[in-house]
């Protein structure tokens, strides 16, 4: 049984989550739990706003929300029905991260699934804030879904890598456990910036991953010259894949790909959803 966990904001990319991760799971029994979270506000000067009575609370904003929570149990309840899941929703008020971060614990929640907003340009999908400290901040699997990701079995999977550290088993068995599950193989893609060869270090986690990964159709490649996050566009788009998956515990190869210089927000400029593990 897997427990999932889908933060909604009731909006379009929201539902794309919860359609995706049905689809993605659809022979597997999972309960999906749907959570709607209703933010404290703060003032201009970043202190919280006033305490609020919880039967005001109850009344006045969690209502409304829980109704709308409803509708998205109708919705789903229109879709061809899947014996296999089960659903569970709740509203709630605080905090995002905190109160997601509690959601996990207390519902032994094995992945998160959220959406995100697509923007125009280059479609760059940017992430938010939310979607940000969940990934950084929750020590919880976040599969992040671009608002106008088609659901396609994934296939083809994508890991960027910079061989730096060593891997982790228990994370490197839920990839491999999810590549088997969907009959998926793997695309390790380093990203040099010089053409120097591989430190010994870096060899031995290389080799690690060939060995591991064995039984399961991968491949390795190489891109030079180029800025991380291009090279990993580039790598998705001329590969064709489906998914990307990244390991959090180097967080800071994982913001170099997700996190812009000059933009505030997280920036992923692919309409791939991507699977960040943690240890």
């Amino acid at each position: 049984m897997k427990n999932i966990l889908i933060p909604t904001d009731f909006s379009n990319n929201a539902w794309n989550a919860i359609t995706y991760g049905m689809e993605l799971f659809k022979k597997k029994p999972c309960t999906f739990y749907i959570i709607n979270v209703h933010t404290i506000a703060a003032y201009p000067g970043g202190e919280a706003a006033m305490y609020m009575p919880p039967e005001v609370i109850e009344e006045s904003i969690l209502h409304e929300n829980k109704e709308k929570l409803d509708k998205v149990l109708h919705e789903i309840e229109r879709l061809p029905t899947n014996t296999k899941h089960t659903f569970h929703t709740e509203a709630l008020y605080g905090f995002f991260t905190d109160l997601v971060k509690e959601q996990v614990k207390k519902k032994n929640i094995d992945l998160i699934i959220m959406g995100t907003k697509g923007a125009s340009g280059l479609r760059a999908v940017s992430l938010g804030s939310n979607t940000g400290n969940v990934i950084t901040k929750v020590p919880c699997a976040v599969l992040a879904v671009p608002e106008d990701a088609e659901y396609k079995n994934p296939k083809e999977i994508g890991f960027p890598t910079d061989f730096q550290l060593n891997y982790n088993t228990q994370v490197m068995k839920q990839i491999r456990d999810f590549a088997v599950f969907h009959k998926s193989a793997l695309r390790f893609l380093y990203v040099s910036s010089k053409k120097d060869g591989l430190t010994t270090s870096q060899s031995k986690n290389r080799e690690f991953l060939k060995t591991y990964f064995a039984e399961i159709e991968h491949s390795f490649h190489t891109l030079t010259g180029k800025k991380l996050d291009e090279a990993v566009q580039h790598f998705v788009e001329s590969r064709e894949l489906d998914m990307i998956v990244m390991v959090a515990k180097n967080l800071n190869f994982l913001e170099r790909i997700l996190f812009r210089p000059t933009v505030e927000k997280i920036s992923y400029h692919t309409k791939v959803p991507f699977l960040v593990l943690h240890e």
